[in-house]
């Protein structure tokens, strides 16, 4: 029997499998950079997380809510919140919507920590800077997508993000060039402006979620 000689291609990853690598390098770099600004502030990764998700959530947070966000049991997310309670930077409160409940917040410290710690990343974005427009939009427009199939697999985290937003409204224009909409503005919404994570954002209900992400992909 023949045996077919190997062509130089033959042995490349399909190129979902290289997307996922090219984002793994990415996020290593980026927790390099997060890694070498935390160290000065005295904070592990994990507590410098906290401190950004918590900036600009003025009504606080659940701990549980933070658990899921970083992929880590309550009982570890509790160790990084009392540590962070020690040093200052956190305070808790009763949740506004629940007396009962415990809601997470940042002091007037945690918030000066927490917006030193968002200029971490800055050459990062200086990088993604230096691409033109259109290659951004497209970039972001795939990001999307690619965050619209990982939901599917109910391990993403959720996000306050335009797409989950009872203010979005999903192909208010179809066929047109900006077919989005923002009611919180009340004007059409382009990709270019599209959030993954926005102060303003009131969460929809799941079946409108659901549907809005679907349809992006």
């Amino acid at each position: 029997m023949d045996i077919q000689p190997e062509t130089p291609w033959d042995s490349t990853p399909d190129i979902s499998a290289r997307i996922v690598t090219a984002i793994g390098r990415i996020a290593t770099v980026l927790r390099s950079g997060m890694w070498e600004v935390s160290t000065g502030e005295g904070l592990n990764p994990a507590q410098a997380e906290i401190l950004q998700l918590l900036q600009h959530r003025t009504r606080g947070v659940r701990l549980s809510w933070l658990a899921k966000q970083l992929s880590i049991s309550p009982a570890s997310a509790s160790d990084s919140v009392a540590a962070l309670v020690g040093k200052g930077l956190v305070r808790k409160a009763k949740a506004d919507d629940d007396g009962r409940a415990t809601a997470l917040h940042l002091t007037g410290e945690g918030e000066q920590v927490a917006a030193r710690l968002a200029h971490a990343l800055s050459f990062a974005d200086t990088a993604a800077s230096q691409l033109p427009q259109g290659q951004q939009i497209q970039i972001l427009t795939g990001l999307f997508k690619l965050i619209a199939e990982l939901q599917k697999t109910e391990r993403f985290p959720e996000l306050r993000a335009c797409l989950s937003c009872r203010h979005f409204e999903a192909n208010k224009y179809p066929g047109e060039a900006v077919p989005h909409h923002c009611a919180l503005v009340n004007a059409p919404l382009p990709i270019s402006f599209l959030r993954i994570d926005c102060a303003e954002h009131e969460p929809t209900d799941p079946l409108t979620q659901r549907r809005n992400w679907e349809s992006f992909a």
